[in-house]
């Protein structure tokens, strides 16, 4: 039977296409939640593409076009065309230098008449493809450090440009793309390296910095000790001991407070501060003179203030919620960005406990069933496509859910198919039915 006579649907993992559905209309429903107003008519408002839900829907219809076309798309296509995509993201982020507008502080985006496109968002896709491509090259051995270096510096280059443009939050999801190597290979003590970095600047954060360069430092003298009597007293043992504790020493001293006082704008090291109920050290004020002036001179705002509202909308909600258009803390816009960064609590609101797992437990099934996709791929590029794709949901999801409820820092980014945003929801889109193509043609082995 030849491709036109089975239709795209031959292949198709139609549970895939099921889930998607189902959170695309969960987002819908939840921004029609918080954006509808009394006595409007709906029907004429929802196809008048000017409310916030009917655009939403109609970016949905583009987004639905978009799947139908990748699905009659030879997967060869994706494979062929992967680095030039890449460059061509990397182009648009270079246009974002020169064209972009300041949009509530991040300088990522590009307006284009009444729409704004931020190329960043777009550039996971691009990012997913040129490395499934780079790990997928015949006689590729990824245990060599020019190989991991190479496929670093894919995905990093778009997160050091998008820093350059103010966009953290992005810039942090290009760090998912290390899951893809790490099941391809990479060794899983640089995975390690990673969490401790992680752990010491949590640490740089929770205690005063003295007292962790002597706690760091006890940790190092203890383990030279253990080490040297083991070894029968040889010095070389405690060797690499000794290159640890300076350059955690360097970086604990040096590296984290450059990294707050000139990479990290002052309401972000006030966001990151506030996640652990610390005030911001003055040095870090100090560095941010200028903004801090312009802060003290605006209206005065709690810095967790969007949070706080955030827990009190998901908390008032209580087990079964207060029911659809019945919001008090999200219907009179007290939660900040509650149709974006902030809908998860307005889920919470409306539809109370039951409603937010719901929503999780539809989230988890999504992931489970890519990585069962990922698993059964005889080509490694769709694999690691899909595991590509499975790292950048997780992290979405995940952060902006404990953004919510105040277990990470509000670092700004949507939750995938329910957030608000027509380049969100697109970017998203196409991820999902890329990897549905690819999965059609799953007997195929691509390169």
């Amino acid at each position: 039977m030849s491709r036109k006579e089975a239709g795209i649907s031959k292949g198709v993992d139609w549970s895939l296409v099921w889930i998607y559905l189902l959170l695309v209309a969960i987002g819908i429903t939840a921004i029609f939640a918080v954006t509808y107003r009394d006595g409007d008519p709906i029907v004429s408002t929802f196809f008048g593409f000017k409310t916030d839900y009917s655009k939403q829907f109609y970016f949905f219809g583009i987004a639905a076009v978009l799947g139908i076309f990748i699905l009659l798309t030879d997967s060869k296509f994706f494979t062929a065309t992967a680095n030039l995509w890449y460059a061509v993201g990397i182009v648009l982020l270079l246009l974002v230098f020169p064209f972009h507008s300041n949009i509530k502080g991040t300088e990522s985006i590009i307006k284009l008449g009444g729409f704004n496109f931020q190329p960043a968002d777009f550039c996971k896709i691009f990012v997913c493809l040129a490395l499934s491509k780079y790990l997928s090259q015949p006689n590729m051995d990824f245990s060599k450090t020019r190989s991991q270096l190479i496929a670093a510096a894919i995905a990093l280059l778009p997160a050091v440009m998008s820093l350059m443009q103010s966009e953290t939050g992005l810039a942090l999801v290009y760090f998912s793309f290390f899951l893809v190597m790490y099941r391809e290979g990479l060794p899983s003590t640089i995975l390690s390296i990673g969490f401790t970095i992680a752990l010491i600047v949590v640490g740089t954060l929770l205690m005063e910095r003295n007292i962790l360069l002597i706690v760091l430092s006890a940790i190092a003298l203890i383990t030279a000790y253990i080490l040297w009597e083991r070894k029968r007293r040889r010095f070389y043992v405690v060797v690499p001991v000794i290159v640890v504790w300076l350059l955690t020493m360097g970086f604990v001293g040096v590296g984290v407070p450059y990294f707050f006082k000139h990479m990290l704008k002052l309401y972000q090291v006030e966001r990151i501060y506030s996640t652990v109920g610390r005030e911001v050290p003055i040095e870090y004020i100090q560095a941010h003179k200028k903004e801090y002036v312009q802060i003290a001179n605006a209206v005065p705002k709690d810095t967790d203030y969007n949070v706080k509202q955030s827990k009190i909308a998901i908390g008032s909600g209580g087990v079964l919620g207060k029911g659809l258009l019945k919001g008090t803390q999200t219907r009179y816009e007290f939660v900040p960005e509650q149709r974006t960064d902030f809908i998860f609590c307005t889920i919470g609101e409306g539809f109370g406990f039951i409603g937010t797992t719901i929503v999780v437990l539809i989230y988890l099934l999504l992931l489970f069933r890519i990585i069962a996709i990922a698993e059964r791929q005889r080509s490694v590029f769709s694999r690691c496509y899909a595991y590509g794709v499975a790292a950048v949901f997780f992290f979405h999801i995940v952060i902006n859910i404990c953004m919510t409820i105040g277990l990470a820092p509000v670092i700004g980014i949507p939750l995938p198919f329910i957030s608000y945003g027509g380049t969100s929801l697109l970017t998203f889109s196409i991820l999902l039915f890329i990897l549905i193509r690819l999965d059609a043609d799953r007997q195929m082995v691509l390169r």
